[in-house]
Protein backbone atom coordinates (compact mmCIF):
# COMPACT_ATOMS: atom_id res chain seq x y z
CA UNK A 1 0.00 0.00 0.00
CA UNK A 2 1.06 3.61 -0.59
CA UNK A 3 1.58 5.35 2.75
CA UNK A 4 0.84 8.99 3.45
CA UNK A 5 0.81 11.44 6.31
CA UNK A 6 -2.27 13.58 6.81
CA UNK A 7 -2.02 16.88 8.66
CA UNK A 8 -5.24 18.76 9.45
CA UNK A 9 -5.69 22.45 9.99
CA UNK A 10 -8.87 24.50 10.26
CA UNK A 11 -9.26 24.94 6.51
CA UNK A 12 -8.14 21.80 4.76
CA UNK A 13 -6.11 18.59 4.77
CA UNK A 14 -2.62 18.43 3.41
CA UNK A 15 -1.38 15.00 2.36
CA UNK A 16 2.31 14.24 1.90
CA UNK A 17 4.20 10.98 1.42
CA UNK A 18 5.78 9.53 4.55
CA UNK A 19 5.99 6.17 6.37
CA UNK A 20 3.37 3.50 6.93
CA UNK A 21 1.12 5.56 9.19
CA UNK A 22 -1.65 8.09 8.60
CA UNK A 23 -1.58 10.91 11.18
CA UNK A 24 -4.93 12.63 11.67
CA UNK A 25 -6.07 15.38 14.00
CA UNK A 26 -9.59 14.98 15.40
CA UNK A 27 -11.94 17.95 15.11
CA UNK A 28 -12.61 17.65 18.86
CA UNK A 29 -9.58 17.21 21.09
CA UNK A 30 -11.56 15.14 23.59
CA UNK A 31 -12.98 12.47 21.29
CA UNK A 32 -12.44 10.71 17.94
CA UNK A 33 -15.64 10.21 15.95
CA UNK A 34 -15.90 7.32 13.49
CA UNK A 35 -18.56 5.96 11.15
CA UNK A 36 -18.38 2.31 10.06
CA UNK A 37 -20.15 1.22 6.88
CA UNK A 38 -19.79 -2.45 6.07
CA UNK A 39 -20.85 -5.20 3.65
CA UNK A 40 -22.32 -2.99 0.96
CA UNK A 41 -22.13 -5.81 -1.66
CA UNK A 42 -22.24 -3.48 -4.66
CA UNK A 43 -22.73 -5.19 -8.04
CA UNK A 44 -21.34 -4.16 -11.41
CA UNK A 45 -24.92 -3.68 -12.65
CA UNK A 46 -26.96 -0.76 -11.27
CA UNK A 47 -29.95 -3.06 -10.70
CA UNK A 48 -27.92 -5.71 -8.84
CA UNK A 49 -29.80 -7.14 -5.86
CA UNK A 50 -28.76 -9.22 -2.86
CA UNK A 51 -31.62 -11.33 -1.53
CA UNK A 52 -34.06 -9.02 -3.28
CA UNK A 53 -32.57 -5.71 -2.12
CA UNK A 54 -30.89 -3.32 -4.55
CA UNK A 55 -27.55 -2.72 -2.83
CA UNK A 56 -26.79 0.56 -4.59
CA UNK A 57 -30.09 2.00 -3.42
CA UNK A 58 -29.57 0.84 0.17
CA UNK A 59 -26.04 2.30 0.22
CA UNK A 60 -27.40 5.60 -1.06
CA UNK A 61 -29.94 5.63 1.78
CA UNK A 62 -27.26 4.86 4.37
CA UNK A 63 -24.98 7.61 3.04
CA UNK A 64 -27.86 10.08 3.16
CA UNK A 65 -28.43 9.16 6.81
CA UNK A 66 -24.72 9.59 7.63
CA UNK A 67 -24.85 13.12 6.21
CA UNK A 68 -27.57 13.93 8.73
CA UNK A 69 -25.41 13.06 11.77
CA UNK A 70 -25.31 15.73 14.45
CA UNK A 71 -21.53 15.40 14.68
CA UNK A 72 -19.31 15.18 11.63
CA UNK A 73 -17.09 12.06 11.75
CA UNK A 74 -13.31 12.40 11.72
CA UNK A 75 -13.02 9.31 9.56
CA UNK A 76 -15.00 6.55 7.86
CA UNK A 77 -14.13 2.84 8.05
CA UNK A 78 -15.45 0.48 5.37
CA UNK A 79 -14.94 -3.04 6.63
CA UNK A 80 -15.11 -5.40 3.69
CA UNK A 81 -17.42 -6.99 1.16
CA UNK A 82 -17.41 -3.62 -0.50
CA UNK A 83 -18.37 -5.34 -3.74
CA UNK A 84 -20.43 -8.45 -4.40
CA UNK A 85 -18.57 -9.39 -7.59
CA UNK A 86 -15.15 -7.67 -7.22
CA UNK A 87 -15.83 -5.74 -10.42
CA UNK A 88 -14.23 -2.42 -11.40
CA UNK A 89 -17.70 -0.94 -11.92
CA UNK A 90 -18.73 -1.82 -8.36
CA UNK A 91 -15.66 -0.20 -6.78
CA UNK A 92 -15.97 2.87 -8.98
CA UNK A 93 -19.58 3.35 -7.92
CA UNK A 94 -18.73 2.81 -4.26
CA UNK A 95 -15.80 5.21 -4.42
CA UNK A 96 -18.03 7.91 -5.86
CA UNK A 97 -20.81 7.32 -3.32
CA UNK A 98 -18.50 7.34 -0.30
CA UNK A 99 -16.33 10.12 -1.67
CA UNK A 100 -19.34 12.43 -1.75
CA UNK A 101 -19.49 12.16 2.05
CA UNK A 102 -16.24 14.17 2.08
CA UNK A 103 -14.81 12.14 5.00
CA UNK A 104 -11.33 10.61 5.13
CA UNK A 105 -12.10 6.95 4.32
CA UNK A 106 -10.10 3.80 5.06
CA UNK A 107 -10.92 0.23 4.03
CA UNK A 108 -10.23 -3.45 4.53
CA UNK A 109 -11.10 -6.26 2.12
CA UNK A 110 -13.78 -8.89 2.63
CA UNK A 111 -14.28 -12.35 1.17
CA UNK A 112 -16.17 -10.92 -1.83
CA UNK A 113 -13.39 -8.43 -2.59
CA UNK A 114 -10.24 -8.73 -4.64
CA UNK A 115 -7.75 -6.44 -2.84
CA UNK A 116 -5.75 -5.83 -6.03
CA UNK A 117 -8.83 -4.79 -7.99
CA UNK A 118 -10.05 -2.76 -5.02
CA UNK A 119 -6.77 -0.84 -4.84
CA UNK A 120 -6.87 -0.15 -8.57
CA UNK A 121 -10.44 1.12 -8.83
CA UNK A 122 -11.51 2.12 -5.31
CA UNK A 123 -10.02 5.56 -5.80
CA UNK A 124 -11.11 9.02 -4.74
CA UNK A 125 -9.17 11.86 -3.11
CA UNK A 126 -10.93 11.04 0.18
CA UNK A 127 -10.23 7.29 0.05
CA UNK A 128 -6.91 6.45 1.66
CA UNK A 129 -4.85 3.23 1.35
CA UNK A 130 -3.36 2.97 4.86
CA UNK A 131 -3.43 0.09 7.30
CA UNK A 132 -2.43 2.13 10.37
CA UNK A 133 -3.86 5.39 11.71
CA UNK A 134 -2.78 7.60 14.60
CA UNK A 135 -5.34 10.11 15.84
CA UNK A 136 -5.39 11.74 19.25
CA UNK A 137 -4.80 9.21 22.04
CA UNK A 138 -5.79 6.34 19.72
CA UNK A 139 -4.29 4.14 17.04
CA UNK A 140 -6.33 2.12 14.55
CA UNK A 141 -4.85 -1.07 13.09
CA UNK A 142 -6.49 -2.37 9.90
CA UNK A 143 -6.03 -6.03 8.93
CA UNK A 144 -6.80 -7.86 5.68
CA UNK A 145 -8.51 -11.13 6.67
CA UNK A 146 -9.65 -12.00 3.13
CA UNK A 147 -8.59 -15.31 1.55
CA UNK A 148 -8.80 -15.68 -2.22
CA UNK A 149 -11.78 -17.83 -3.31
CA UNK A 150 -12.75 -18.60 0.30
CA UNK A 151 -15.60 -17.37 2.51
CA UNK A 152 -13.72 -17.77 5.80
CA UNK A 153 -10.96 -15.45 6.94
CA UNK A 154 -7.30 -15.81 7.77
CA UNK A 155 -4.47 -13.50 8.83
CA UNK A 156 -0.94 -13.92 7.52
CA UNK A 157 2.01 -14.29 9.86
CA UNK A 158 3.28 -10.95 8.56
CA UNK A 159 0.06 -9.19 9.52
CA UNK A 160 0.00 -10.74 12.98
CA UNK A 161 3.61 -9.71 13.59
CA UNK A 162 2.93 -6.21 12.31
CA UNK A 163 -0.10 -5.93 14.57
CA UNK A 164 1.86 -6.90 17.67
CA UNK A 165 4.75 -4.64 16.73
CA UNK A 166 2.38 -1.66 16.43
CA UNK A 167 0.76 -2.50 19.76
CA UNK A 168 4.16 -2.50 21.45
CA UNK A 169 5.54 0.50 19.57
CA UNK A 170 2.50 2.58 20.52
CA UNK A 171 1.85 1.08 23.95
CA UNK A 172 0.74 4.52 25.14
CA UNK A 173 -2.12 4.60 22.62
CA UNK A 174 -5.57 3.10 23.07
CA UNK A 175 -6.08 0.73 20.15
CA UNK A 176 -8.97 -0.13 17.84
CA UNK A 177 -8.33 -3.24 15.70
CA UNK A 178 -10.38 -3.51 12.49
CA UNK A 179 -10.92 -6.45 10.13
CA UNK A 180 -13.68 -8.06 8.06
CA UNK A 181 -14.12 -11.53 9.58
CA UNK A 182 -15.32 -12.13 13.13
CA UNK A 183 -12.53 -13.38 15.42
CA UNK A 184 -14.90 -14.75 18.09
CA UNK A 185 -18.11 -16.76 17.83
CA UNK A 186 -21.33 -14.76 17.79
CA UNK A 187 -23.71 -17.65 18.63
CA UNK A 188 -24.86 -18.02 15.02
CA UNK A 189 -23.93 -21.56 14.03
CA UNK A 190 -23.62 -21.27 10.26
CA UNK A 191 -21.80 -17.92 10.41
CA UNK A 192 -19.39 -19.11 13.09
CA UNK A 193 -18.12 -21.72 10.63
CA UNK A 194 -16.93 -18.98 8.24
CA UNK A 195 -15.19 -16.59 10.63
CA UNK A 196 -11.49 -16.03 11.25
CA UNK A 197 -9.77 -19.44 11.09
CA UNK A 198 -6.49 -18.51 12.81
CA UNK A 199 -8.14 -16.70 15.68
CA UNK A 200 -6.07 -18.41 18.43
CA UNK A 201 -2.89 -16.46 17.67
CA UNK A 202 -4.88 -13.30 17.06
CA UNK A 203 -6.59 -13.59 20.45
CA UNK A 204 -3.29 -14.31 22.18
CA UNK A 205 -1.88 -11.06 20.84
CA UNK A 206 -4.94 -9.19 22.09
CA UNK A 207 -4.52 -10.71 25.57
CA UNK A 208 -0.81 -9.85 25.72
CA UNK A 209 -1.33 -6.20 24.85
CA UNK A 210 -3.59 -4.37 27.27
CA UNK A 211 -3.83 -1.25 25.12
CA UNK A 212 -6.38 -2.96 22.82
CA UNK A 213 -9.73 -1.46 23.79
CA UNK A 214 -11.91 -2.64 20.91
CA UNK A 215 -12.06 -5.05 17.97
CA UNK A 216 -14.46 -4.09 15.15
CA UNK A 217 -15.59 -6.15 12.15
CA UNK A 218 -18.25 -6.73 9.48
CA UNK A 219 -19.12 -9.99 7.65
CA UNK A 220 -21.92 -11.13 9.97
CA UNK A 221 -24.60 -8.66 8.78
CA UNK A 222 -25.92 -8.08 12.29
CA UNK A 223 -25.28 -6.09 15.44
CA UNK A 224 -23.02 -7.64 18.08
CA UNK A 225 -21.65 -5.99 21.22
CA UNK A 226 -19.83 -7.84 23.98
CA UNK A 227 -17.13 -7.03 26.53
CA UNK A 228 -14.59 -9.77 27.31
CA UNK A 229 -11.65 -9.08 29.64
CA UNK A 230 -12.06 -5.32 29.26
CA UNK A 231 -12.03 -5.51 25.43
CA UNK A 232 -15.11 -4.38 23.47
CA UNK A 233 -16.00 -6.75 20.59
CA UNK A 234 -18.26 -5.14 17.99
CA UNK A 235 -19.96 -6.19 14.76
CA UNK A 236 -22.27 -4.00 12.74
CA UNK A 237 -25.25 -4.29 10.41
CA UNK A 238 -24.75 -4.40 6.68
CA UNK A 239 -25.65 -1.40 4.57
CA UNK A 240 -27.90 -3.84 2.70
CA UNK A 241 -29.44 -7.17 3.90
CA UNK A 242 -29.15 -8.50 7.47
CA UNK A 243 -28.73 -12.07 8.77
CA UNK A 244 -30.83 -13.47 11.60
CA UNK A 245 -29.04 -13.48 14.98
CA UNK A 246 -28.80 -16.86 16.68
CA UNK A 247 -29.74 -18.82 13.55
CA UNK A 248 -28.39 -22.36 13.08
CA UNK A 249 -28.78 -22.31 9.28
CA UNK A 250 -28.66 -19.50 6.74
CA UNK A 251 -31.45 -17.04 7.43
CA UNK A 252 -32.03 -13.46 6.32
CA UNK A 253 -33.41 -11.02 8.84
CA UNK A 254 -36.04 -8.32 8.35
CA UNK A 255 -33.99 -5.64 10.13
CA UNK A 256 -33.24 -2.54 8.09
CA UNK A 257 -29.87 -1.56 6.58
CA UNK A 258 -27.62 0.27 9.00
CA UNK A 259 -24.20 1.46 10.08
CA UNK A 260 -22.31 2.10 13.32
CA UNK A 261 -21.20 5.35 14.91
CA UNK A 262 -18.33 5.28 17.43
CA UNK A 263 -16.91 7.88 19.79
CA UNK A 264 -13.43 7.05 21.10
CA UNK A 265 -12.66 9.09 24.20
CA UNK A 266 -9.23 10.16 25.36
CA UNK A 267 -9.42 7.94 28.45
CA UNK A 268 -10.07 4.80 26.36
CA UNK A 269 -13.81 4.71 26.88
CA UNK A 270 -16.02 3.97 23.86
CA UNK A 271 -19.54 5.11 23.12
CA UNK A 272 -21.23 3.48 20.15
CA UNK A 273 -24.64 3.13 18.60
CA UNK A 274 -26.19 1.58 15.52
CA UNK A 275 -28.36 3.65 13.21
CA UNK A 276 -30.75 2.05 10.73
CA UNK A 277 -32.51 3.25 7.60
CA UNK A 278 -36.19 2.37 7.97
CA UNK A 279 -37.38 3.83 4.68
CA UNK A 280 -36.44 0.78 2.56
CA UNK A 281 -38.99 -1.95 1.95
CA UNK A 282 -38.16 -5.20 0.13
CA UNK A 283 -39.16 -8.86 -0.01
CA UNK A 284 -36.43 -11.37 0.81
CA UNK A 285 -35.50 -13.53 -2.19
CA UNK A 286 -33.59 -16.67 -1.19
CA UNK A 287 -32.63 -17.64 -4.74
CA UNK A 288 -29.20 -16.00 -4.24
CA UNK A 289 -27.67 -16.18 -0.78
CA UNK A 290 -24.58 -14.15 -1.59
CA UNK A 291 -22.73 -14.34 1.72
Amino acid sequence: MVKVKIVMDKKHLQITSTNNTAHLTASNSEVVRIVQITDSHIFSEPDGCLLGLNTRESLTAVCKRVKQEEWRPDLLLTTGDLSQDASPQAYQHLAQALGELNIETFWVAGNHDDPDVTSQYFTHPKIQPHDHILIGTWQIVLLDSSVASEVHGNLSKRQLEQMENLLKEHADKHTLVVLHHHPIDINCEWIDQIGLRDNDEFLQIIRRNKNVKCVLWGHVHQEFDQVIDDVRWLASPSSCVQFTPGSKEFSADTQSPGYRYLELHNDGQIETRVHRVDSINFTIDYTIKGY
